[in-house]
């Protein structure tokens, strides 16, 4: 009887192996980041705002920031991480990226609310940054 169970043994686990074969392995270069696939889960983008919201209320705006992405990720057209990641970059003093979030916001919903003051602090940024080129040369 034991050695029935010894010979069955390996089969078992061979089968098992089967129905739940390993995860691919990376395809990515040394070095490189893993990139992170789009998944839609609009539980988790939404948790993730609220999280988000609160590292900017805390000043933790690299925090707050990979949580907007995290939400942009997880739905993919949902136009309110990148308001915020907007709103998150600038407050951290990359301009360029904020005006990109900001674009990305209006590109989504062209007509929101808020568009008309979206454009406006797009167009403030750009300025910004056409001054900050000019005194570098």
């Amino acid at each position: 009887m034991n050695a029935l169970i010894l010979l069955a043994w390996p089969a078992a686990f061979s089968a098992q192996a089967q129905q739940h074969p390993p995860p691919p392995p990376e395809r990515q270069a040394a070095g490189e980041p893993a990139k992170q696939e789009p998944i839609f889960d609009p539980y988790r983008a939404h948790k993730s705002l609220e999280i988000g919201m609160f590292y900017m209320k805390k000043g933790n705006y690299d925090a707050a920031i990979e949580r907007f992405e995290d939400a942009a990720r997880s739905k993919p057209n949902f136009a309110q991480p990148y308001r915020l990641l907007g709103e998150a970059y600038e407050k951290k003093g990359a301009k360029a990226e904020a005006v990109k979030a900001y674009k990305k916001y209006l590109e989504i919903l062209p007509a929101a609310e808020d568009a008309g003051k979206v454009r406006k602090r797009i167009a403030q940024l750009n300025r910004a940054l056409e001054r900050a080129a000019a005194h570098r040369r």
